[in-house]
């Protein structure tokens, strides 16, 4: 027997192994640009020392540990930091700030007779503001003195980092700015108005180019546009944005369905030589680029076309996307055929990759360029970290995320389990309480405590692989894959609470839950003939417990769940739910112990307490069927079962009875006839809540207190409200529900009917998505907003989200009030 309890043990740690395998908004107007928040300047008071020199703004400070130099041209020693203000970051650790003013030295010795020295300067900042600028990286030129001769100086001045307000604050833009193409067509003109500026997502990276935590999805890192410009050319638009950076050559481009018409060479405009880490010298793009690529033409009609443009970039000092593939339908104007020389000269195939890197002459010819697998761009976790924003200003999934990648990602898996252990008390795992004793007490005898331990174990270990396998494929794949919301369809819930109506019978004693004889012939050795205490079936009733009862979302299986989809780090994100589902789950192995431990042996009281439980999964049936049936029918249910129980106590009163059980079973007995009749009363008078089945019903007119909320359906619909409240000035709440989310029903219950939090969004356009169906218009929603399943509130102001305000599950009328109230 042990050895079957280790083996199916070691087999559900497995599985948990291999589903963790690959398989604040602010305004912009409040922010000073950076170099202005952070004046950098150097010289260099003698030959073997270089000062650098940080004028800090008010309001604003740089972190030590995000400060480096590299020199060129001087055999440089470490960096001579002053001592800085001490503090205890909640994720990231012990950290030190600078305010004001910052002076550090770089010791070391010239090279030879060099006098020029190039430093690449990278530090970070924030404002405490709640925003915090992203990586920042400076190439300054400082001149050596002649012995004891005049000083160099040299400011970190550069073509990006000293650029018009439409410049973005670029590390590597130091070396060269980038230029945009002038087509002088016609077609750019309405190209321009019809795609607009690119603006920057409040998910990831503000106005002012400060960052959040993560960053972007791809959609939102790198924009790509395409129209036909005239008959004989298109003219294709990328837009990194701010603190992202484009390749040149792992660009591709293919059109497909235009017979007869061909793609020529790119005329690529002057991008930035810069030293990539992965690929070497290549040339990237910061800003905002216009590519015109002209067409060989052997007809002269219009055509319908498919244009496919393949790319890749990075973020900077932070992760590399994988290659990214949009495509354009297109419709070609008639145009002027083209030789069958200047086709040759113009096309050659009607894939293009391309230039060389090695070269940026807009002359050569261009070359298909493979594009580089996957596993060569994994960016590493721990880069995110260098994007970390002030924790403080994120919202908490957001900082759960920030912390699964930052320098104590391995404290912060401790942290997810404490968290676990915080909601095995939450109503979505305290229904797997009365599941897990009902099926300890389904053997009908003592169990023991080791065996109590060993069944507790196993549909702990279950639960926690099915809670991993979900969260992984929802941060990889998306809100579609959640396993827990896929499985709140009306048919599941419903073949669930049957389950429990079918254990509760064999409670009752109407028959037994076993292996048919000729099967438990051949498999007793392993099933030991046991009703409810087999291994098997409590692992089995574990994963469907996972999967069905609890579908809850909080903030740490948000954060998780973020980190997965940001990072595509699925073995440290999965290692995180599963340690959060452990901590979940360890509760439950110590009421497993009590119940095995204080089942009587065989007789009368073990057959009471079986009773006792069938009626538990009747509640629990009950309690499932909740998430569809009207609350009025619920509330009738509990009634009946309420009586159901109160009747089974009165014949416990026998004459036989001691005089202690008769009491005992006949006050029951009386209580449970008054709750039950009180609740169908409740029912008929049309009452919802089971705690207050007679609110409303005496004393006449129920009393009303949702909140107005407008239902809303698809994406369309919240841009069309966004723009309205936009328009009127107003702030605007937007709410994720569903039927079968018990937080949804708590925020219902607790928070949105309290007259404080009607207060207090008096002034507040009120949205809310119901996304019980969980069709393709729902996943839709949820996706846009990297959301994995209800409940999440959103705030917004000026038709954009504040990310920071967002919340994740359940908060108190009082914690609500606050949050509300910076979103205005």
């Amino acid at each position: 027997m042990a050895l079957r309890v280790r083996g199916l043990a070691a087999f559900l740690l497995s599985l948990a192994a291999a589903a963790a395998l690959p398989a604040g908004a602010v305004d912009e107007d409040d922010l000073l640009p950076v170099d202005q928040a952070f004046a950098l300047s150097a010289n260099a008071p003698a030959p073997d020392r270089i000062q650098l020199r940080w004028k800090i703004a008010d309001g604003y400070y740089l972190y030590r540990h995000r400060i480096s130099v590299q020199a060129t041209g001087f055999q440089a020693k470490p960096l001579q930091l002053p001592n800085g203000k001490k503090h205890t970051d909640e994720f990231f650790g012990p950290v030190e700030t600078y305010r004001g003013e910052l002076v550090a030295t770089l010791p070391g010795a010239t090279i030879g007779q060099a006098r020029q020295v190039s430093l690449k300067v990278k530090y970070q900042g924030c404002a405490d503001l709640g925003v915090c600028y992203p990586p920042q990286t400076r190439t300054l030129s400082v001149s050596l003195p002649m012995g004891s001769g005049s000083v160099g100086a040299a400011s970190a001045a550069s073509s990006s980092d000293q650029s018009s307000a439409q410049s973005q604050n670029q590390p590597l833009a130091a070396e060269a700015a980038p230029t945009k193409s002038n087509s002088g067509d016609a077609g750019f003109s309405a190209f321009g108005k019809s795609l607009g500026a690119g603006g920057a997502s409040a998910q990831g990276i503000a106005a002012n180019g400060a960052a959040d935590a993560l960053p972007l999805p791809p959609e939102q890192a790198f924009k790509f546009e395409a129209i036909a410009d005239g008959g004989n050319a298109l003219l294709l638009r990328f837009t990194p944005a701010k603190g992202y950076y484009l390749y040149r050559d792992k660009t591709a481009l293919k059109l497909e369905g235009a017979d007869g018409v061909m793609l020529g060479k790119p005329a690529w405009p002057k991008g930035v030589a810069h030293r990539d880490e992965h690929f070497g010298d290549v040339v990237v793009y910061f800003d905002q680029i216009d590519l015109p690529v002209p067409l060989a033409r052997s007809v002269a009609d219009a055509r319908k076309a498919t244009l496919t443009a393949t790319f890749q970039g990075c973020q900077n000092d932070g992760i590399c996307y994988p290659p990214m593939t949009r495509t354009v339908a297109l419709s070609i104007p008639a145009g002027a055929a083209t030789s069958k020389n200047d086709q040759a000269a113009l096309a050659g195939a009607a894939s293009i990759g391309a230039a060389s890197a090695a070269s940026s002459s807009q002359q050569e010819e261009a070359t298909p360029t493979p594009i580089v697998p996957e596993k060569e761009l994994a960016a590493e976790a721990a880069s995110t970290k260098e994007q970390s924003g002030d924790a403080a200003s994120q919202a908490e999934d957001s900082r759960l995320a920030a912390a699964l990648a930052g320098s104590h990602r391995w404290l912060a898996l401790l942290g997810f389990f404490v968290a676990g252990l915080l909601l095995a008390f939450t109503p979505c795992v305290l229904p797997m309480i009365p599941i897990l004793s009902g099926l300890i007490a389904g053997r009908g005898e003592r169990v023991g405590a080791m065996r109590a331990f060993s069944l507790s174990l196993v549909y702990v270990l279950a639960s926690a692989v099915v809670f991993t396998v979900a969260g992984v494929l929802a941060g990889l794949l998306g809100a579609g894959a959640n396993l827990q919301t896929a499985f709140q369809k009306p048919w599941v819930i419903v073949a669930f609470a049957a389950l429990f109506v079918a254990l509760s019978l064999s409670m009752f004693g109407l028959y037994e839950l076993q292996l048919p004889a000729f099967l438990r012939a051949k498999l007793g050795a392993i099933s030991d003939k046991q009703r409810g205490g087999s291994l098997w079936g409590v692992a089995a009733m574990g994963m469907l417990s996972a999967l069905i009862v609890g579908p809850c979302v909080a903030p740490p299986l948000a954060g998780a769940v973020l980190f997965i989809s940001q990072t595509r780090d699925a073995v440290f994100g999965g290692a995180a739910l599963f340690l959060l589902a452990m901590g979940m789950g360890a509760p439950l192995l110590a009421f497993g112990v009590a119940a095995g431990r204080g089942m009587p042996t065989s007789g009368p009281w073990m057959t009471a307490v079986q009773r006792v439980f069938g009626f538990v999964f009747v509640g629990l049936a009950i309690w499932m069927l909740s998430r569809i049936l009207p609350g009025a029918a619920t509330l009738a249910l509990y009634g009946v079962l309420a009586l159901a129980v109160a009747a089974w106590a009165f014949s416990l009163a026998r004459p036989d009875s001691g005089e202690r059980t008769r009491w005992i079973a006949r006050f029951f007995g009386l209580l449970l006839a008054v709750v039950g009749a009180a609740e169908l009363l409740g029912a008929m008078a049309g009452g919802k809540d089971p705690l207050q089945p007679l609110a409303g019903a005496i004393g006449g007119k129920r009393e009303t207190r949702e909140l107005p909320f407008r239902m809303i359906k698809s994406s369309a619909d919240l841009d069309r409200e966004l723009a309205a409240a936009r328009a009127a000035g107003k702030p605007l709440l937007f709410d994720f529900y569903a039927d079968w989310c018990v937080s949804c029903k708590e925020m219902e219950k607790y928070t949105f009917a309290e007259p404080a939090v009607h207060a207090a969004l008096a002034d507040f356009v009120l949205l809310k998505a119901d996304v019980t169906a969980n069709d393709d218009l729902d996943q839709a929603l949820m996706k846009r907003f990297g959301i994995i399943g209800p409940p999440a509130t959103l705030f917004f102001a000026d038709g954009a989200e504040r990310r920071e305000l967002r919340l994740v599950g359940f908060e108190k009328a009082d914690a609500f009030v606050q949050r509300s109230a910076q979103a205005r």
